[in-house]
């Protein structure tokens, strides 16, 4: 199964990669498509940057630091994966990954804001639960990374 794996560098989206690990670990053949999508720049980013080269240079250099974590786990675990950086809204971008890499399954993360706020202004993981073609699991931050994120916890 050709799993993708979108993450943005959250200790939930770390858990959904936790996750597909104990799925291959249980048995699971699986393959991983680990994916980071960073917004477009806005106009400002785009007036003071001048150049639009350095911007996309930038753009791939973020995404490319903020799969490491992911991929340390991938790599610790001798799973394989191939991975993609890519610029866009979020949402959209992530289910053209999975379309282009013909993926089966998206395991993401979310960070579980109340109905209210998701309804009003949206989610990433709300978005491609229903936009997308294949089955979408939601891996939910655990209460110990709840706790630490509202820091009831010290690090």
């Amino acid at each position: 199964m050709k799993i993708l794996l979108p993450v943005d560098g959250s200790d939930v989206s770390l858990e959904a990669v936790r996750c597909v690990i104990r799925m291959a670990r249980a048995g699971l053949a699986t393959r991983v498509v680990l994916a980071n999508v960073q917004e477009s720049a806005n106009l400002y980013e785009l007036v003071v940057a001048h150049d639009p080269q350095v911007l996309a240079q930038v753009s791939a250099a973020a995404g490319a630091h903020t799969l490491l974590a992911a991929q340390a786990l991938l790599d610790e675990a001798s799973l394989p994966y191939e991975s993609e950086v890519a610029s866009g809204d979020p949402a959209h971008t992530i289910i053209d990954i999975l379309e282009r890499y013909e993926c089966d399954l998206v395991v993401m993360g979310a960070s579980g804001t109340s109905t209210l706020r998701s309804a009003l202004l949206g989610s990433v993981s709300n978005e491609v639960l229903h936009g997308s073609p294949v089955p979408v699991m939601i891996v939910k931050a655990s209460e110990a990374v709840t706790a630490e994120d509202d820091g009831d916890i010290e690090p």
